[in-house]
């Protein structure tokens, strides 16, 4: 959980600072009968919640390919970030009593000295706990389903973090772990002025690499969507795996969905712009689609070589940058084209409608929001969130010599979210190889992205130049998003 004090401080510094292989099981990594015994760490475990769409795929499995496949993997604990923050904000005997609400109760059980822990929660000082109880503490939790996928699945509920990798003994109990942090609906994390969510991604990291390094022994750790909120942070896990040797991979499931056609860039091609349209706002849906471009453009000749400078507009400011020629108007019809969800007149009579020469994106769109992003190659691309005028996301790509790359990242509606099956496959496989299955320079660059065009909306949407977002790699040859 986040502390107080990094809270301020991250308040403080933003008023500062204006190829997919397929699924096999490695030999010398784990033995084929053995499954992979999985630690699960979270913030809140209710219905639609990504803990819960991903979670329940290593649980109950999923459809792949055309077949249902269960992961060889067993879930063993599960720490669930919310519980344990609303187990320390519950009023306690003393409190009861001052207030008059004191209740006869049975003597507990003697319980060993604890100590606040680094995750907010309590921690004994050898750090092994006997497992929560199923029920009683969740019943002022609404919606919380941590109790009964543990009493269904027979895994542990831990406390904090260590235990969750102990599995309540001394030592590392388990072979991987799967980390998806997100905001709680009733115990929600601090926002700074930024309009960051100072989610503890870092924080749950930290402690994970802490038993790591105390233990000598490290095991394949997947974190869900971007590193961190601050890049400088994101660095510092990166370096850390490296340090540590320890398999790291992070990201969200657009990157690696199904594509609507099955395009891609042609790898080693000059790409002279992309322009993605979608919906959301800052959110986390924001960075889905900006590593869904990233993952794109990393294909292009030269490979990643880094963004020079970022620019985050809002309302008007976007119209104005369309009609000044700030992003290419023939790229952006072409994303639109591939949507499957136009509004405004195919809503009221089924009517087509071309959106951008007759003027119909500024009446459906009231609140627009374009990340313009320069690459240090010359390469630009444009993130545009169209709330009012599509429903899914959508790219359009110009290849050296005038060739257009576009097509639709699906994204398949509630419950089901089948494009996060795409990512369970990408996490299993990480998890049974040791190797990870897209870059983390990828997560990390975009990262940086998402971070340096908040600060350009904290500075009035200024144009930043990012001389920090030098992060140069290859990506596979090898396309990495799952072929239809």
């Amino acid at each position: 959980m986040i502390t107080r004090r990094r809270f301020v401080g991250y308040s403080a510094l933003g008023s500062s600072m204006l190829v997919y292989p397929p699924l096999m099981r490695s030999a010398f990594a784990q033995d084929a009968q053995r499954p992979v015994r999985l630690a699960i760490l979270g913030s809140t475990y209710s219905l639609g919640s990504d803990l819960q769409t991903i979670a329940d795929r290593f649980l109950v499995g999923y459809p792949f390919e055309g077949d249902w496949h269960k992961p060889n993997v067993q879930v063993v604990s599960l720490y669930v970030d919310e519980r344990i923050r609303r187990a320390s904000a519950a009023s306690n005997e003393f409190q009861l009593a001052l207030t008059g609400r004191a209740s006869l109760r049975a003597q507990p059980q003697q319980q060993p000295h604890v100590q606040p822990g680094p995750s907010g929660g309590r921690r004994a000082h050898d750090e092994r706990w006997e497992p929560m109880a199923p029920a009683s503490e969740d019943q002022g939790l609404t919606g919380d389903l941590s109790a009964a996928r543990a009493q269904q699945f027979g895994f542990r509920l831990c406390r904090n973090i260590p235990e969750a990798l102990r599995c309540g003994g001394d030592r590392i109990a388990v072979d991987a772990v799967l980390v998806v942090v997100e905001q709680c609906r009733e115990f929600p994390y601090p926002t700074n002025d930024k309009g960051q969510v100072l989610l503890p991604r870092y924080d749950f990291f930290g402690q994970c690499a802490q038993v790591f390094e105390t233990e000598k022994r490290s095991v394949p750790y997947f974190n869900h969507k971007q590193l961190s909120f601050s890049f400088n942070e994101a660095q510092e896990m990166v370096k850390t795996a490296e340090r540590l040797k320890f398999p790291l991979m992070s990201g969200s499931s657009m990157p690696v969905t199904w594509r609507l056609p099955d395009v891609d860039v042609p790898f080693g091609a000059r790409v002279e712009e992309a322009v993605m349209v979608g919906v959301g706002g800052f959110d986390g849906r924001d960075f889905d689609a900006l590593e869904a471009m990233q993952a794109m453009l990393e294909r292009r000749k030269g490979g990643e070589t880094g963004v020079k400078a970022v620019q985050l507009l809002q309302g008007d400011d976007v119209w104005a940058a369309v009609h000044a020629g700030r992003w290419s108007k023939d790229l952006l019809v072409s994303a639109l084209s591939r949507s499957d969800t136009p509004l405004g007149l195919t809503l009221l009579d089924g009517r087509n409608q071309e959106l951008v020469s007759n003027g119909a994106l500024p009446q459906l769109v009231k609140d627009p929001a374009a990340y313009c992003v320069e690459y240090a190659d010359g390469t630009k691309g444009t993130l545009l969130m169209l709330n009012g005028a599509i429903r899914d996301y959508n790219i359009a790509a110009r290849i050296e010599g005038g060739e257009t790359v576009s097509t639709q990242f699906f994204m398949a509606p509630a419950p089901n979210e089948g494009y996060s099956a795409c990512l369970a496959a990408k996490i299993d496989a990480m998890y049974q190889t040791r190797a990870p299955q897209m870059p983390v320079q990828r997560a990390l660059l975009t990262t940086g992205v998402l971070e340096a065009c908040m600060n350009s909306r904290h500075r009035l949407n200024q144009r930043l130049e990012t001389p920090q977002l030098g992060q140069s790699y290859q990506s596979s040859k090898e396309s990495q998003y799952q072929r239809a």
